[in-house]
């Protein structure tokens, strides 16, 4: 069992209109000049940016706005923030919405604080943020964990690369509140494909292949069968508050760092995988990584079939045979089969992708950076592995 460090400073505001707390959580530490960053229509046409504004007028706290984020969010957008942000003298932003505008700020954040050189070198890690803006949350989706976690990704529209930025604590946000309702407006696609992306959180984590802590990963399949059941409850029920509970929460923890806890780190081979698709084809991330999930688990599990076995076991009750190759599979179909149960994808073809192969090879060689790199650590994948895995997702 490897040793580790964990570190979770996010204080965490859980319930039913916690939002309206906004105002005195800003005015309790003295918050001067906030930029509340967002996205589309929904948080104005929902009433959800009134009430902030209204939260923090009470307060006395003064702000300017900022929205137009889209999903997989924009580098020309952050910039956009980071010179209001300098303009205005803004010392504090808020993230009203899911992931894309959480990691939009965290950009905005170390753009502002480290004028020294471009933002984007952050995500080509050339550079090393030295400081961040701090940053608050009001989440609107359950689905990336940005709001407790130490990362952010964002897509440069010059060649459309999604890149993510130096791991760094400093972009860890103060507060963030989570408030279930704010969820119910979502389509259902997206709630799904959010549950996808938490569970992928947990999954890369848990696929290592070295020896784990029994805790870390009773936390890491209990974290996912609560995912798994309330994602189908979803489907019937879409305004179940206790199930958009559950994995809200779950949404969290997933990404705090708690199941990468004695992992080293975890694998991050299919997120490195679909951000190439993100960036050029604009997917949902979760639906993205549903589509390519099943290949690469079937291109590695040999490696360490023990491991899927397990995940089999415990995580849908596969029986334990002697076979344990037989066992893995079992496990790789039946979260397959879940992926279908909530109408995500198991292939590029039902994400709605009809690729080339020179569009498949495309793919691989921006992921490997141009055949420097390789990906994952249950298998390390080169670029001609990682071509095959998108050959067999096709």
């Amino acid at each position: 069992m490897r040793s580790f460090e964990y570190y979770t400073p996010t204080k965490v505001i859980f319930g039913k209109d916690t939002h309206l707390k906004t105002g005195a959580l800003l005015k309790e530490k003295n918050y001067k000049k906030v930029l509340i960053h967002y996205g589309g229509n929904s948080a104005v046409s929902s009433g959800l940016l009134d009430e902030i504004k209204s939260s923090l007028e009470d307060a006395g706290v003064s702000y300017i706005t900022l929205g137009g984020v889209v999903p997989n969010p924009r580098l020309s957008k952050v910039r956009e923030g980071i010179e209001l942000c300098r303009k205005e003298n803004v010392d504090f932003l808020l993230a009203v919405g899911g992931g894309s505008v959480i990691d939009s700020c965290k950009a905005i954040g170390y753009g502002v604080a480290n004028p020294w050189t471009d933002v984007w070198n952050f995500f080509l890690k050339t550079e090393t943020p030295k400081a961040c803006l701090p940053i608050g949350t009001v989440l609107t989706i359950a689905a990336s964990g940005s709001e407790m976690s130490n990362s952010c990704v964002i897509t440069n529209e010059d060649g459309w690369l999604k890149r993510g930025s130096v791991k760094s604590d400093l972009c860890r946000p103060v507060f963030a509140i989570l408030n279930p309702r704010l969820t119910y407006t979502l389509p259902q696609y997206q709630t799904e494909s959010g549950c996808v992306d938490i569970l992928m959180h947990t999954m890369e984590r848990y696929f290592v292949n070295i020896e784990t802590m029994e805790i870390t990963d009773s936390i890491s399949e209990a974290l996912m069968q609560t995912v798994i059941y309330n994602a189908r409850i979803l489907m019937k029920d879409p305004g179940n508050y206790n199930a958009r509970a559950e994995v809200m929460w779950a949404g969290s923890l997933s990404h705090n760092g708690l199941t990468g806890c004695g992992t080293a780190g975890g694998d991050w081979a299919c997120h490195q995988l679909e951000h190439e698709l993100g960036g050029l084809y604009d997917v949902a991330h979760g639906a993205g990584l549903a589509a390519l999930w099943g290949s690469w688990a079937r291109y590695v599990y040999k490696e360490n079939p023990e491991r899927f076995a397990q995940f089999a076991t415990n995580l849908f009750d596969v029986p334990w045979s002697a076979d344990i190759e037989k066992t893995a599979l079992a496990g790789i179909e039946a979260m397959e089969e879940f992926f279908r149960s909530v109408e995500m994808p198991t292939n590029l073809r039902e994400l709605g992708l009809n690729l080339s192969d020179e569009q498949i090879h495309e793919l691989a060689f921006r992921c490997s950076f141009e055949d420097t790199r390789t990906i994952g650590v249950f298998k390390q994948l080169n670029m001609k592995d990682m071509e095959k895995i998108y050959l067999a997702a096709r």
